[in-house]
Protein backbone atom coordinates (compact mmCIF):
# COMPACT_ATOMS: atom_id res chain seq x y z
CA UNK A 1 0.00 0.00 0.00
CA UNK A 2 1.36 3.41 -0.98
CA UNK A 3 1.91 6.25 1.46
CA UNK A 4 -0.96 8.21 -0.15
CA UNK A 5 -3.31 5.26 0.24
CA UNK A 6 -2.32 4.82 3.89
CA UNK A 7 -2.87 8.55 4.50
CA UNK A 8 -6.33 8.36 2.91
CA UNK A 9 -7.20 5.26 4.94
CA UNK A 10 -6.17 6.93 8.19
CA UNK A 11 -8.14 10.06 7.26
CA UNK A 12 -11.30 8.07 6.47
CA UNK A 13 -10.92 6.09 9.70
CA UNK A 14 -11.07 9.36 11.65
CA UNK A 15 -14.18 10.71 9.91
CA UNK A 16 -15.97 7.38 9.35
CA UNK A 17 -17.63 7.43 12.79
CA UNK A 18 -18.92 10.98 12.24
CA UNK A 19 -20.16 10.08 8.74
CA UNK A 20 -21.99 7.01 10.05
CA UNK A 21 -23.57 8.98 12.89
CA UNK A 22 -24.73 11.72 10.52
CA UNK A 23 -26.24 9.14 8.16
CA UNK A 24 -27.98 7.27 10.97
CA UNK A 25 -29.29 10.24 12.94
CA UNK A 26 -29.84 12.80 10.13
CA UNK A 27 -30.29 11.34 6.66
CA UNK A 28 -32.05 8.12 7.64
CA UNK A 29 -34.76 9.92 9.67
CA UNK A 30 -35.23 12.40 6.82
CA UNK A 31 -35.80 9.59 4.33
CA UNK A 32 -38.09 7.75 6.74
CA UNK A 33 -40.09 10.94 7.32
CA UNK A 34 -40.47 11.39 3.56
CA UNK A 35 -41.73 7.81 3.21
CA UNK A 36 -44.03 8.36 6.20
CA UNK A 37 -45.49 11.47 4.55
CA UNK A 38 -46.77 9.23 1.74
CA UNK A 39 -48.78 7.17 4.21
CA UNK A 40 -51.87 7.83 6.28
CA UNK A 41 -53.92 6.17 8.99
CA UNK A 42 -54.61 6.14 12.69
CA UNK A 43 -51.64 5.54 14.96
CA UNK A 44 -49.28 3.04 13.37
CA UNK A 45 -51.98 1.49 11.16
CA UNK A 46 -50.69 3.25 8.06
CA UNK A 47 -51.44 2.70 4.40
CA UNK A 48 -49.71 4.09 1.35
CA UNK A 49 -51.74 7.01 -0.07
CA UNK A 50 -49.21 8.59 -2.44
CA UNK A 51 -49.51 12.36 -2.66
CA UNK A 52 -52.94 12.53 -1.01
CA UNK A 53 -51.50 14.06 2.16
CA UNK A 54 -49.85 16.83 0.16
CA UNK A 55 -53.11 17.55 -1.68
CA UNK A 56 -54.87 17.61 1.69
CA UNK A 57 -52.65 20.50 2.83
CA UNK A 58 -54.35 22.91 0.43
CA UNK A 59 -57.82 22.13 1.81
CA UNK A 60 -56.89 21.83 5.48
CA UNK A 61 -58.26 24.95 7.16
CA UNK A 62 -56.27 24.33 10.34
CA UNK A 63 -53.00 24.06 8.41
CA UNK A 64 -53.81 27.22 6.44
CA UNK A 65 -54.57 29.07 9.70
CA UNK A 66 -51.29 27.85 11.23
CA UNK A 67 -49.38 29.02 8.13
CA UNK A 68 -51.04 32.45 8.31
CA UNK A 69 -50.18 32.80 12.00
CA UNK A 70 -46.58 31.76 11.41
CA UNK A 71 -46.27 34.20 8.50
CA UNK A 72 -47.51 37.03 10.73
CA UNK A 73 -44.80 36.20 13.27
CA UNK A 74 -42.25 36.01 10.48
CA UNK A 75 -43.16 39.24 8.70
CA UNK A 76 -43.47 41.31 11.87
CA UNK A 77 -40.95 39.84 14.28
CA UNK A 78 -37.93 38.99 12.11
CA UNK A 79 -37.40 42.54 10.72
CA UNK A 80 -37.87 44.01 14.21
CA UNK A 81 -35.36 41.58 15.68
CA UNK A 82 -32.79 42.18 12.92
CA UNK A 83 -33.06 45.98 13.12
CA UNK A 84 -33.08 46.03 16.92
CA UNK A 85 -30.10 43.67 17.14
CA UNK A 86 -28.17 45.78 14.65
CA UNK A 87 -28.98 49.03 16.45
CA UNK A 88 -27.99 47.64 19.86
CA UNK A 89 -24.74 46.18 18.51
CA UNK A 90 -23.71 49.56 17.09
CA UNK A 91 -24.41 51.24 20.43
CA UNK A 92 -22.47 48.60 22.36
CA UNK A 93 -19.54 48.86 19.97
CA UNK A 94 -18.98 52.50 20.91
CA UNK A 95 -15.60 52.78 22.65
CA UNK A 96 -16.93 55.65 24.80
CA UNK A 97 -19.64 53.50 26.38
CA UNK A 98 -18.97 52.38 29.96
CA UNK A 99 -19.93 48.98 31.38
CA UNK A 100 -20.12 47.48 27.88
CA UNK A 101 -19.48 43.99 29.22
CA UNK A 102 -22.45 44.23 31.56
CA UNK A 103 -24.83 45.44 28.86
CA UNK A 104 -23.66 42.80 26.37
CA UNK A 105 -24.14 40.04 28.92
CA UNK A 106 -27.54 41.35 30.01
CA UNK A 107 -28.89 41.50 26.45
CA UNK A 108 -27.46 38.11 25.46
CA UNK A 109 -28.59 36.38 28.67
CA UNK A 110 -32.18 35.66 27.48
CA UNK A 111 -30.73 33.43 24.74
CA UNK A 112 -29.38 30.95 27.27
CA UNK A 113 -32.50 30.79 29.44
CA UNK A 114 -34.79 27.78 29.33
CA UNK A 115 -37.42 28.08 26.61
CA UNK A 116 -40.12 26.60 28.82
CA UNK A 117 -39.14 28.62 31.89
CA UNK A 118 -39.15 32.00 30.16
CA UNK A 119 -42.38 31.17 28.32
CA UNK A 120 -44.14 30.40 31.59
CA UNK A 121 -42.80 33.62 33.11
CA UNK A 122 -44.11 35.60 30.14
CA UNK A 123 -47.48 33.92 30.54
CA UNK A 124 -47.74 35.20 34.12
CA UNK A 125 -46.32 38.64 33.28
CA UNK A 126 -48.91 39.18 30.54
CA UNK A 127 -51.86 37.70 32.39
CA UNK A 128 -54.92 39.93 32.88
CA UNK A 129 -53.78 40.62 36.46
CA UNK A 130 -50.09 40.32 35.66
CA UNK A 131 -47.25 42.76 36.18
CA UNK A 132 -47.44 44.29 32.68
CA UNK A 133 -51.08 45.35 33.00
CA UNK A 134 -50.49 46.51 36.57
CA UNK A 135 -47.60 48.77 35.54
CA UNK A 136 -49.43 50.14 32.49
CA UNK A 137 -52.46 51.01 34.60
CA UNK A 138 -50.35 52.63 37.30
CA UNK A 139 -48.78 55.03 34.79
CA UNK A 140 -52.25 55.64 33.26
CA UNK A 141 -51.35 54.30 29.81
CA UNK A 142 -54.41 52.01 29.91
CA UNK A 143 -57.60 52.23 31.95
CA UNK A 144 -58.56 48.55 31.80
CA UNK A 145 -56.42 45.40 31.65
CA UNK A 146 -55.39 44.26 28.17
CA UNK A 147 -56.28 40.65 27.47
CA UNK A 148 -52.80 39.70 26.30
CA UNK A 149 -53.44 35.96 26.37
CA UNK A 150 -57.15 35.63 25.59
CA UNK A 151 -57.57 38.19 22.80
CA UNK A 152 -56.52 36.94 19.31
CA UNK A 153 -54.72 40.15 18.35
CA UNK A 154 -52.94 40.76 21.64
CA UNK A 155 -52.03 37.08 21.95
CA UNK A 156 -50.05 37.36 18.71
CA UNK A 157 -48.40 40.55 20.02
CA UNK A 158 -47.42 38.71 23.21
CA UNK A 159 -45.79 35.90 21.20
CA UNK A 160 -43.90 38.45 19.07
CA UNK A 161 -42.67 40.31 22.17
CA UNK A 162 -41.53 37.06 23.75
CA UNK A 163 -39.58 35.91 20.67
CA UNK A 164 -38.01 39.33 20.23
CA UNK A 165 -36.93 39.45 23.88
CA UNK A 166 -35.26 36.06 23.67
CA UNK A 167 -33.53 36.15 20.27
CA UNK A 168 -32.49 39.78 19.70
CA UNK A 169 -29.34 39.26 21.79
CA UNK A 170 -28.45 36.21 19.70
CA UNK A 171 -28.30 38.28 16.51
CA UNK A 172 -26.62 41.15 18.35
CA UNK A 173 -23.60 38.94 19.15
CA UNK A 174 -23.03 38.21 15.45
CA UNK A 175 -23.26 41.89 14.51
CA UNK A 176 -21.03 42.94 17.40
CA UNK A 177 -18.39 40.40 16.42
CA UNK A 178 -18.46 41.61 12.82
CA UNK A 179 -18.30 45.28 13.85
CA UNK A 180 -15.17 44.65 15.90
CA UNK A 181 -13.48 43.28 12.79
CA UNK A 182 -14.09 46.46 10.79
CA UNK A 183 -10.96 48.64 10.66
CA UNK A 184 -11.52 51.93 12.51
CA UNK A 185 -9.46 53.72 9.85
CA UNK A 186 -12.42 53.36 7.48
CA UNK A 187 -14.63 55.39 9.81
CA UNK A 188 -11.84 57.87 10.49
CA UNK A 189 -11.44 58.48 6.76
CA UNK A 190 -15.20 58.94 6.43
CA UNK A 191 -15.26 61.47 9.28
CA UNK A 192 -12.39 63.41 7.69
CA UNK A 193 -14.41 63.54 4.46
CA UNK A 194 -17.31 65.01 6.43
CA UNK A 195 -19.57 61.95 6.52
CA UNK A 196 -22.14 62.10 9.32
CA UNK A 197 -22.81 59.20 11.68
CA UNK A 198 -26.00 58.52 9.71
CA UNK A 199 -24.08 58.22 6.43
CA UNK A 200 -21.37 56.11 8.05
CA UNK A 201 -23.99 53.67 9.28
CA UNK A 202 -25.80 53.23 5.97
CA UNK A 203 -22.83 53.55 3.60
CA UNK A 204 -20.14 51.74 5.59
CA UNK A 205 -21.59 49.63 8.41
CA UNK A 206 -24.56 48.12 6.57
CA UNK A 207 -22.63 47.15 3.38
CA UNK A 208 -19.80 45.59 5.40
CA UNK A 209 -22.26 43.67 7.58
CA UNK A 210 -24.29 42.43 4.60
CA UNK A 211 -23.13 38.77 4.84
CA UNK A 212 -23.88 38.68 8.57
CA UNK A 213 -27.26 40.34 8.10
CA UNK A 214 -28.10 37.75 5.45
CA UNK A 215 -27.01 34.92 7.75
CA UNK A 216 -29.03 36.17 10.73
CA UNK A 217 -32.11 36.86 8.61
CA UNK A 218 -32.04 33.30 7.27
CA UNK A 219 -31.48 31.71 10.69
CA UNK A 220 -34.19 33.91 12.21
CA UNK A 221 -36.58 32.92 9.43
CA UNK A 222 -35.85 29.23 9.99
CA UNK A 223 -36.33 29.62 13.75
CA UNK A 224 -39.64 31.44 13.32
CA UNK A 225 -41.00 28.87 10.88
CA UNK A 226 -40.17 26.21 13.49
CA UNK A 227 -41.72 28.21 16.35
CA UNK A 228 -43.19 25.94 19.01
CA UNK A 229 -42.19 26.50 22.66
CA UNK A 230 -43.51 30.04 23.06
CA UNK A 231 -46.87 29.30 21.46
CA UNK A 232 -47.27 26.03 23.32
CA UNK A 233 -46.44 27.41 26.76
CA UNK A 234 -47.80 30.97 26.61
CA UNK A 235 -51.09 30.73 24.73
CA UNK A 236 -51.45 27.01 24.00
CA UNK A 237 -52.30 27.99 20.43
CA UNK A 238 -55.37 29.91 21.54
CA UNK A 239 -57.58 31.67 21.76
CA UNK A 240 -59.42 29.58 19.18
CA UNK A 241 -56.22 28.58 17.33
CA UNK A 242 -55.44 32.28 16.78
CA UNK A 243 -51.77 31.77 17.64
CA UNK A 244 -51.20 28.15 16.55
CA UNK A 245 -47.92 27.74 14.66
CA UNK A 246 -47.08 25.10 12.08
CA UNK A 247 -44.86 23.19 14.52
CA UNK A 248 -47.57 23.16 17.16
CA UNK A 249 -50.00 21.83 14.57
CA UNK A 250 -47.55 18.98 13.88
CA UNK A 251 -47.49 18.26 17.62
CA UNK A 252 -51.29 18.28 17.77
CA UNK A 253 -51.55 15.90 14.82
CA UNK A 254 -49.12 13.51 16.47
CA UNK A 255 -50.11 13.61 20.13
CA UNK A 256 -53.22 15.72 20.79
CA UNK A 257 -55.65 14.74 18.06
CA UNK A 258 -56.19 11.18 16.85
CA UNK A 259 -52.58 10.35 15.91
CA UNK A 260 -51.91 10.71 12.18
CA UNK A 261 -48.15 10.45 11.91
CA UNK A 262 -48.22 10.31 8.12
CA UNK A 263 -49.98 13.63 7.75
CA UNK A 264 -47.84 15.13 10.53
CA UNK A 265 -44.73 14.17 8.51
CA UNK A 266 -46.30 15.85 5.47
CA UNK A 267 -46.77 19.10 7.40
CA UNK A 268 -43.15 18.78 8.57
CA UNK A 269 -41.98 18.65 4.97
CA UNK A 270 -44.14 21.70 4.24
CA UNK A 271 -41.94 23.58 6.72
CA UNK A 272 -38.85 22.31 4.87
CA UNK A 273 -40.24 23.60 1.58
CA UNK A 274 -41.07 26.99 3.12
CA UNK A 275 -37.57 27.27 4.60
CA UNK A 276 -35.99 26.53 1.23
CA UNK A 277 -38.22 29.06 -0.55
CA UNK A 278 -37.58 31.86 1.95
CA UNK A 279 -33.85 31.15 2.06
CA UNK A 280 -33.56 31.32 -1.72
CA UNK A 281 -35.61 34.54 -1.81
CA UNK A 282 -33.35 36.12 0.81
CA UNK A 283 -30.23 35.08 -1.08
CA UNK A 284 -31.67 36.60 -4.26
CA UNK A 285 -32.78 39.77 -2.49
CA UNK A 286 -29.28 40.17 -1.06
CA UNK A 287 -27.75 39.69 -4.50
CA UNK A 288 -25.74 36.63 -3.42
CA UNK A 289 -24.60 34.78 -6.53
CA UNK A 290 -24.29 31.55 -4.57
CA UNK A 291 -27.95 31.61 -3.54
Amino acid sequence: MSIQAKTNAIGWSFISVAVIMICVFYFYPMVQALILSLQSGRGMNLQFVGLDNYVRLFTDSMFIAAVKNTFIYLIVQVPIMIILGLFISVLLNDSRLKFKGFFRTAIFLPCVTSLVAYSVIFKYLFAADGLVNTMLMKVSIISAPIQWITDPFWAKITIIIAITWRWTGYNMIFYLSALQNIDNSIYEAARIDGASAFKQFFQITIPLLKPIILFTSITSTIGTLQLFDEVMNITGGGPGNATTSISQYIYNLSFKYTPDFGYAATVSYAIVVLIVIFSVLQFKAAGDRNG
